[in-house]
């Protein structure tokens, strides 16, 4: 068995095809996020990897819509994500394939420098 810290770990990614990383694969990548109520997020969009998020604590506005503890979101390839915090948030997120960089902030795709 090998033991792991969670702070020791990139803002939480723990799988994936980064370091440092507990299992390093290109095929998918883990995260445990942590968030406080009110932290601004940029909107941003994936240009490859679909994005899962499972809500374990606290409550959020996802694209206009508020989802809470227990709620699943998908967020596809391409589409916008725009996230407000209304209250501190963990969430475990899951994305395939782990492409390191595949986040670009929404004035990017506006402005066409990223093919979408």
């Amino acid at each position: 068995m090998h033991l792991f810290k969670l702070d020791s770990m990139k803002g939480g990614w723990f799988i994936g095809d980064f370091e440092p990383s507990v299992m390093q694969t290109k095929d998918f990548a883990v995260g445990w996020r942590q968030h406080a109520k009110g932290e601004p997020i940029e909107p941003y969009f994936h240009v490859l990897a679909p994005e899962v998020n499972v809500i374990v604590r606290g409550r959020v506005r996802v694209n206009d819509q508020e989802l809470a503890v227990g709620d699943i979101f998908l967020v596809h390839p391409k589409e916008v994500c725009r996230i407000e915090f209304l209250e501190d948030t963990d969430l475990v997120v899951v994305k395939w394939p782990s492409v390191p960089g595949d986040e670009y902030p929404e004035d990017v795709r506006n402005y066409g420098r990223v093919t979408v």
